[in-house]
């Protein structure tokens, strides 16, 4: 098996997905014997190229599967490529001593992964979300037979088969027709009838009068600081500008020789400056 003369991104899910899955379904089926051929040289003596030759083999199967998830509104390439992950997981995982065919062996590992990518990716979703909630989101998705709204008794009859609550029945169905809205909208919509919320909302960092307001906090504040610095004593001035201001602080041990005090003089120095200069801020700011 050789894919030396396909163009590289013809195997590439996102470049062009009819093309890839034209190509992929070209790659021929292995049959049992080769099959297990090539996981017995993976499996025990770690052959890379058996292990290229699983996977290019079962691509097609991987397609297959995450066409069954194409209803929840994320682009198929990015399902199959998620797909292909779960696949080289089981490729690497697979024992041949187990006797079932690698694809049997696949399927919960290329499902898991295109499991996992929805719940990351849809935001209806993303707010559910406990374990248990998930396992119902996928079994009902599966369970439902129709697009419209389940009846009474259908409700019941899922939730019996599922081991829920009907009251969670009925939650998780209605977040299945919730629209997933993008931040910014479809690019092809119509200006006047597209609705997104980045037309709604509204960015107040930039609004004038707040940055004016924030402005003039910043200056009103420093101002402050300096006025109440000026109403202290030298001394304690000194101390809070080399504990707080400076760019290389200073230790209370090095303060204290420098006065020739105790540490714990200069650190009741430094808190009484502080209330200080707080009370002064304080005044600064009823005035």
């Amino acid at each position: 098996m050789s894919t030396a003369l396909l163009p590289v991104n013809s195997l590439v899910p996102g470049a062009n997905l009819e093309a890839y899955v034209q190509n992929v379904s070209s790659i021929p089926v292995l049959s049992a014997e080769e099959e297990r051929e090539l996981a017995d040289r993976l499996y025990y003596q770690e052959d890379l190229e058996a292990a290229r030759q699983l996977v290019m083999s079962h691509l097609r199967f991987v397609v297959h599967i995450a066409r069954s998830y194409s209803g929840y509104g994320l682009a198929q390439s990015d399902l199959v490529q998620e797909g292909n992950v779960g696949l080289m997981k089981a490729v690497k995982r697979f024992n041949p001593e187990m006797g079932v065919r690698l694809v049997s062996f696949a399927v919960h590992w290329i499902r898991a992964e295109i499991h996992e990518f929805i719940l990351r990716n849809w935001r209806i979703v993303k707010v559910a979300t406990t374990k248990a909630q998930r396992k119902l989101f996928f079994n009902l998705r599966s369970a439902k037979k129709k697009l419209s709204w389940l009846s009474h008794d259908e409700v019941n009859a899922v939730a019996e088969d599922l081991g829920v609550a009907t009251r969670e029945v009925r939650e998780m169905e209605s977040r299945l027709y919730g629209q997933d809205l993008g931040f910014d909208g479809a690019q092809d919509e119509d200006d006047d009838a597209a609705y997104a919320p980045v037309h709604y909302l509204e960015d107040k960092r930039y609004d004038p009068a707040t940055q004016l307001e924030s402005a003039d906090w910043s200056d009103s504040s420093s101002t402050s600081l300096l006025t109440g610095l000026e109403a202290l004593d030298e001394r304690s001035r000194d101390i809070l500008y080399q504990r707080w201001l400076a760019e290389e602080k200073a230790t209370l041990h090095e303060l204290a020789a420098k006065y020739q005090v105790s540490a714990e003089r200069i650190r009741q120095l430094e808190k009484n400056a502080m209330n200080k200069l707080k009370k002064n801020l304080e005044t600064e700011v009823e005035l």
